[in-house]
């Protein structure tokens, strides 16, 4: 039997691919790696340089809005600075923000594209913590503060939450 490594890409069957294209590459700042403008699919990539592709958008999408067809796409980010860069970007683009949360294991936001599909921006945290654990948490503060403030949440969380030992 072969293991799983990880996921490889994924992708979102989109209605306005103009649209969705900026959003993707000026506010979330992914690299297009290729395209093919008559099929109307676009190639992204995060680490174009190590990976081809990790997302994908393609015209074509059947389903009204509001159907719910994914959960989520969640975005690895390499420190605190980039979360609270985009809590910024996301705020001066007006997008809508579902959630900025603690997991105890990660410090993300929850937030979605034009289409309404809900993407997340998190930073790993090194820490077992048991899941579902997921605290609001506020963006406004140094990174310090906020770094205290998910400490006092997962305390606020019960032993439940603690790691196991």
């Amino acid at each position: 039997m072969m293991g799983i490594t990880g996921l490889g890409h994924t992708g979102f069957w989109v209605e306005d691919l103009a649209k969705m294209r900026d959003f993707y590459e000026r506010v979330m700042g992914l690299t297009v790696t290729d395209e093919d403008e008559e099929l109307g699919i676009v190639f992204y990539s995060a680490r174009p340089e190590d990976e081809h592709h990790e997302f994908v958008l393609q015209r074509g999408r059947t389903a009204p809005p509001g159907v719910k067809l994914t959960h989520q796409v969640s975005w690895r980010v390499d420190s605190l600075e980039t979360i609270i860069d985009f809590h910024r970007r996301f705020r001066a683009e007006g997008i809508e923000v579902q959630q900025e949360v603690t997991h105890g294991n990660a410090i993300g936001i929850y937030f979605f594209d034009p289409e309404g599909n809900r993407n997340e921006v998190y930073l790993r945290i090194e820490r077992d913590v048991r899941q579902p654990f997921r605290k609001t948490i506020d963006l406004d503060q140094d990174p310090q503060q906020i770094l205290a403030q998910a400490e006092r949440l997962l305390a606020d969380g019960g032993p439940a939450y603690q790691p196991v030992q």
